[in-house]
């Protein structure tokens, strides 16, 4: 059974950080480095939207919203998924949510941000 596990989330002040991870386990090592493995976010009354990706070549996707402040990055051997986010603003609070597009299209319950201004 896949399971992703997000972590490293809470109240933070603007301009703070916060380093967010996500644990992935049913999925061999092989098979995570063949993944391609996201962050999306949503808030209250909101869609959900992609922060960034990153595909099992490294190439990174990230949103404008955030391009210059967060980092996607994966340890494939750790088989997990991080988010590094600097600069934070009070528009980047939601629930983030990791997701592993493998063998299947998996989500965790996804980790709360809340930036207080």
């Amino acid at each position: 059974q896949v399971q992703l596990v997000e972590s490293g989330g809470g109240l933070v002040q603007d301009g703070g950080s916060l380093r967010l991870s996500c644990a992935v386990s049913g999925i061999s090592v092989s098979g995570v480095s063949r993944s391609y493995m996201g962050w999306y976010r949503q808030a209250p009354g909101k869609a959900r939207e992609l922060v960034a990706a990153i595909r099992s070549s490294g190439t990174t996707v990230t949103s404008d919203s955030v391009k210059g402040r967060f980092t996607i990055s994966r340890d494939n051997t750790k088989k997990t998924l991080y988010l590094q986010m600097n600069s934070l603003k009070p528009e980047d609070t939601a629930n983030y949510l990791c997701n592993v597009q493998s063998t299947g299209n998996y989500w965790g319950q996804g980790t709360q941000v809340t930036v207080s201004s």
